[in-house]
């Protein structure tokens, strides 16, 4: 029990004395005044005004215009020392079966008993359920029962007074298109739990009866159980104890009320409702219980803005997605159409919508908020959102094979679901279920799960996801699934669902996969019509985005010589500005490998125009890619490694790297020789003429500035590392005709430029003299 409501329990005794409530009254007002009392909601600065009468209305029903004062869990305690049992009407009620004054039945305002003549108590709903808690707790349950009967007459008969109400102005209300919330504070989540304690109160009593009736022996024969001589008094012909419960829960569930502040009032909703859901499908249903869940389920579907399900919904009123699950699977066997009228109205979740006023009126859907433009904090969203799914879930397996209601269901999702995740797993819980078969799968079901699939790709395209390359790979399984016109058709309007690296990597690859053809079991022609599509999205996509693309077109193209063709050529058009030298070499590198030196160089070429290699780069990524390319261009002639060799001298300034290019292209490459070479490469090219000697000159130049670069902050402990450096120069230099006579010139201005730095000129007179 929680706290507040013990101490409402504790200060409702009917039985008190007045020296008693003095006392608990100070020792509560001592504790409330302490710093440290926790509140009610567990929110500070969010709590509502006196509750204990009926809720003050301010304008317009905005919770906003109201004052909020803490209130802390003593709080209702202290405001109920005020209450107390002496009307005469609350005396008949928990003290008479039968009303023998009849001066009560003379009433002329009806408000004290119903059209039947039975007794009503109109108290505000969890004050008065407070006191039906305080007769159990201090051993009156034949009390308790009577006022709790008398409780449940006064919610049946406002409820049915709320529906009339609304069915008159109703033309007018839908037509305004807004409305207030009627319940600041719901009656599920309270912190007095007033369904809760009717629910127990009824189902504590009528399963007590069955329990003597039927001669078992347990705790319900101790029981003192209420007698009432004239059951007929306070029962239709035909109805329990059990089934006012029932319907008293069915009415508290599906009452329209306002979300609470604050993480711990917000979760107390959620797990309150759960708790008496779970207390509710203990119950079998009968015949009798059936009737009532139709009943209620029409008063809940009709009864406007009163109803958690009505045509009209306040923006951040509870969600009734969970109590609707439930009564969509009570309902369905006995009258699916009501059910699905239950569940289609539950789906709605306007605290995510992003309506204006503007919007269209004319239909009940289009409900704008008072504050259109303010999302709450709502702490327990994910969790609504979860059950707004499995609610959703719950119908589309419903539904398997009905096409009507599926596309129903489907329109449903799709309005009232903002998650793309949450679409995604409905999208793949309904692929499972139609594909749950070994035979044909459910064609109906599975269009859905495509749909649903479709709508994911398409939310998820310009917003991050981190399981989008999942999403795609699924949704061209389910395709696939659906045969080779949800391919082609997902093909022809990719630019709507996917980025151009899935449109090639992920969808065009995996349509002309090998494992895809024998899925589908195609025929030539229709192979031929499928890989047309891939190709031709292929180059779309590489037009549009041709640095991640080019490659996979390249690819997917290579059957066809038209497309492969111009995928090549767009590859040409977007060298310029459009690649950089990465996505060049590797193509270049493919074209090489599919047989086309020519275009290999030509791409290796375009790609050196773009790159630029420091002094100090000599573990740079592309430095394998440049000794390739010169390769390749030795392997082809000596014209293109003339071509080439001032690509590599102005973009190259890594001395150690133009060593190895020289090294390399002074001797053969056999493989690349035997594959390319169009004339005599096998012979040792000279290093005194063109091209090489422009490329040695560039090496020897590239040494010299990287040693005064180094000598410039140069440390001690890098002395020997720099020695081993100026051994590698020495052999370059070697390599001219006159290079032992530069490389002395060059040791010597070196003593003499940095003859500060004593101990390393000493390190190099030692090596080089």
């Amino acid at each position: 029990m929680y706290l507040g409501a013990l101490w409402m329990c504790v200060v409702l005794n009917p039985h008190y004395k007045p020296e008693q409530k003095g006392f608990w009254l100070r020792q509560l007002r001592r504790w409330n005044s302490v710093d440290v009392c926790p509140l009610e909601d567990g929110n500070h600065g969010a709590e509502l005004t006196n509750l204990t009468n009926a809720l003050p209305q301010g304008p317009a029903g905005n919770p906003d215009s109201l004052t909020r004062p803490h209130r802390t869990v003593f709080t209702r305690a202290i405001e109920a020392c005020d209450l107390h049992w002496q009307d005469p009407h609350l005396q008949q009620i928990i003290t008479k079966d039968q009303y023998t004054n009849y001066c009560y039945h003379d009433n002329l305002d009806s408000s004290l008993f119903d059209t039947r003549g039975w007794p009503m108590w109109h108290e505000h709903v969890p004050t008065a359920c407070a006191r039906v808690d305080a007769l159990r707790s201090h051993g009156y349950p034949k009390e308790a029962l009577r006022l709790a009967i008398a409780i449940v007459n006064t919610l049946r008969r406002q409820q049915q007074k709320q529906l009339n109400f609304f069915r008159t102005h109703k033309k007018e209300l839908l037509h305004k298109g807004v409305t207030s919330v009627t319940n600041l504070e719901g009656w599920v989540g309270h912190p007095l739990d007033p369904i809760g304690t009717l629910f127990s109160t009824l189902m504590e009593t009528g399963r007590g009866r069955e329990e003597v009736s039927s001669g078992a022996s347990g705790c319900y024969q101790l029981m003192e159980l209420p007698v009432f001589p004239t059951k007929q008094r306070f029962l239709e012909d035909g109805e329990s104890f059990v089934s006012l419960a029932v319907e008293t829960a069915l009415i508290g569930l599906g009452q329209q009320r306002v979300m609470p502040d604050g993480l711990y009032a917000q979760e107390k909703v959620c797990r309150n409702e759960e708790q008496l859901l779970a207390r509710l499908q203990e119950v079998d249903l009968d015949d009798t219980l059936v009737k009532i869940f139709r009943k209620q389920a029409a008063f809940l579907l009709d009864a406007g803005p009163y109803s958690g399900l009505g045509e009209l919904l306040y923006r951040e009123s509870v969600p009734m997605h969970t109590f609707a699950k439930y009564l969509f699977t009570s309902l369905l066997p006995h009258d699916a159409e009501l059910a699905y009228k239950i569940a289609l109205r539950a789906m709605r979740l306007p605290v995510l919508e992003s309506t204006s006023p503007s919007a269209d009126l004319s239909r009940p859907h289009h409900i704008v908020s008072l504050v259109p433009n303010r999302l709450p904090r709502w702490f327990t969203l994910s969790h609504i959102e979860t059950q707004q799914c499995e609610l959703a879930s719950t119908m589309l397996t419903a539904a398997k094979g009905d096409a009507l209601k599926l596309q129903t269901v489907l329109e449903s999702i799709q309005k009232n679901i903002h998650s793309a995740s949450h679409i995604f797993k409905l999208a793949q819980d309904a692929f499972k279920i139609a594909t749950l078969m070994d035979s044909l799968p459910d064609i109906t079901l599975l269009k859905v799960s495509l749909e649903l699939g479709l709508q994911v790709m398409r939310m998820t395209l310009s917003t991050l996801n981190w399981r989008r390359r999942e999403m795609v790979r699924w949704l061209v399984t389910c395709a696939t699934e659906a045969g080779v016109f949800a391919l082609d058709s997902i093909m022809q309007n990719w630019f709507t669902l996917f980025t151009p690296t899935e449109a090639t990597s992920v969808v065009a690859s995996t349509v002309m996969s090998n494992s895809t053809i024998v899925r589908l079991h195609l025929d030539c022609h229709q192979q031929e019509n499928l890989a047309n599509s891939a190709r031709t999205l292929a180059l779309q996509c590489a037009m549009k985005d041709p640095q991640n693309c080019a490659l996979s077109a390249l690819t997917l193209c290579e059957k066809d010589h038209i497309a492969f063709e111009t995928a090549y050529q767009i590859v040409l058009d977007a060298a310029a500005t459009g690649m950089n030298y990465t996505q060049l070499f590797t193509i270049a590198r493919y074209m090489e490998h599919r047989g086309y030196p020519m275009r290999a160089y030509k791409l290796a070429t375009l790609a050196m125009t773009h790159l630029n290699l420091s002094y100090n780069q000599d573990t740079h990524p592309a430095i394998n890619d440049v000794l390739w390319a010169c390769a390749l261009s030795h392997s082809l002639g000596k014209n293109e490694l003339a071509s080439v060799i001032p690509l590599v001298v102005k973009s190259v300034k890594c001395a150690t790297v133009l060593s190895d290019i020289l090294r390399r292209c002074t001797l053969t490459t056999p493989s690349m020789v035997a594959l390319h070479s169009r004339r005599n490469s096998g012979k040792l090219m000279p290093l005194d003429k063109a091209p090489l000697r422009q490329l040695l000159d560039a090496t020897i130049g590239a040494y010299i500035n990287t040693t005064h670069s180094r000598l410039t902050h140069i440390s001690p402990r890098h002395y020997s590392e720099f020695i081993e450096f100026l051994s590698k120069a020495r052999e370059t230099f070697l390599m001219a005709h006159d290079g032992h006579i530069q490389f002395t010139q060059f040791i010597d201005n070196l003593k003499q430029i940095y003859k500060g730095k004593k101990k390393l000129m000493m390190l190099v007179r030692e090596r080089f003299g």
